[in-house]
């Protein structure tokens, strides 16, 4: 079995490459360094990522049971990112583009856990009302653009979008979610070169999450240090601890200081794990048990900001009360979902483009 090179809580200091053959002359962004949370900011990370968490594993259980078809992916190890990056960014301003694994990724905007796991049990009340599932859901309110389940597609989508918000000069800058064995795709790099070229205000990220389906990425990919992706269309990267909430914000602000600075795009691979397989149907043989425990021993991002509570002051059983109420909002979510109604025929007519050409 090949070595995984799996992130450690010892690496919270964030790491920047400076593109290569670059101007020294030439701006760079500065090496971020942990953000400092207030206790209220504390706690709705901790609420948000175990929102995430409990969520994902009540998914996992209507899955089980047949409540849930198709593909599901998981997001339980990788809460730190989406958390700690959309808590950065302005709702309805900054606009949002992932792949496949997005369940996590609209949570952390903020959207009803209800109409999403109705989405999951393909129901009329979901937020594509049951004709996207798990891997193709929207909110234009929100300006969450997918939920894509072509891999890497999202990414050239992702720099059509930042072209509108420069476009339009709405002050807005694109989120670009990828994962590594995405980071391998032809597209990827056209975005890169035409992102640059035009110095649109995007991010990209790379969500590392060390296996790109059942491959491990030091396996997959010739360069496996993925922040440095980008150096040859002299795009700066800069490389996370992933399972640290505050060290992803802390460069989250970086980026966007860069973005919003008039430079161009920028690159942050986010070193991030999860604990369960690629999808539901992936019994994730290529990895051994003791892997897993060991990340979840030393590196897991909720237990890593619990930590950070207790330093702040907060009680145990204040702790343990959030649990129970995050706990409630997920069965009701369940409940909702498994009651809703399913779309009625006439929905397979709607939202089917129809021409002459």
């Amino acid at each position: 079995m090949a070595k995984s090179t799996t992130p450690r809580a010892s690496s919270a200091k964030a790491q920047a490459a400076a593109p290569a053959g670059a101007d020294h002359n030439r701006p760079r962004p500065e090496t971020p360094s942990d953000y400092e949370a207030s206790k209220d900011e504390l706690l709705d990370f901790y609420k948000q990522m175990v929102l995430i968490r409990r969520f994902e594993e009540k998914a996992g259980q209507l899955y089980g049971l047949g409540l849930i078809g198709g593909f599901c992916h998981l997001y339980i190890g990788q809460e730190a990112v989406a958390v700690g990056i959309q808590s950065a960014l302005k709702p309805g301003k900054d606009s949002v583009i992932t792949g496949y694994r997005d369940h996590g990724h609209m949570l952390a905007y903020g959207i009803d856990p209800k109409i999403i796991m109705a989405e999951l049990t393909g129901r009329e009340a979901g937020i594509s009302r049951g004709k996207g599932g798990s891997m193709h859901m929207f909110s234009v309110e929100h300006k969450f653009y997918g939920g894509h389940g072509i891999v890497g597609a999202q990414v050239s989508l992702g720099a059509g979008l930042g072209f509108a918000h420069k476009y339009n000069d709405d002050g807005g800058v694109c989120v670009a979610y990828f994962g590594d064995g995405a980071a391998n795709q032809g597209q990827v790099y056209e975005a890169f070169n035409m992102a640059e070229l035009w110095k649109l205000p995007i991010i990209f990220v790379i969500e590392n999450n060390q296996y790109a389906m059942g491959t491990s990425v030091n396996r997959a990919s010739s360069e496996d240090q993925l922040y440095r992706r980008g150096e040859s269309f002299r795009i700066p990267g800069i490389q996370v601890n992933g399972m640290d909430v505050l060290a992803v914000r802390g460069a989250t602000e970086e980026a966007l200081k860069w973005v919003q600075g008039g430079n161009g795009p920028i690159l942050l691979e986010m070193k991030t794990y999860r604990y369960r397989g690629h999808s539901m149907s992936d019994p994730a043989k290529y990895r051994s048990r003791e892997e897993v425990q060991s990340m979840r021993d030393t590196s897991d991002p909720i237990e890593g900001v619990k930590k950070y509570l207790i330093e702040a002051g907060v009680g145990e059983d204040e702790i343990k009360s959030i649990d129970q109420n995050i706990r409630k909002t997920v069965s009701e979510a369940a409940d909702f979902a498994e009651t809703s109604p399913e779309p009625g025929m006439a929905e397979l007519y709607t939202d089917v483009l129809v021409e002459q050409y």
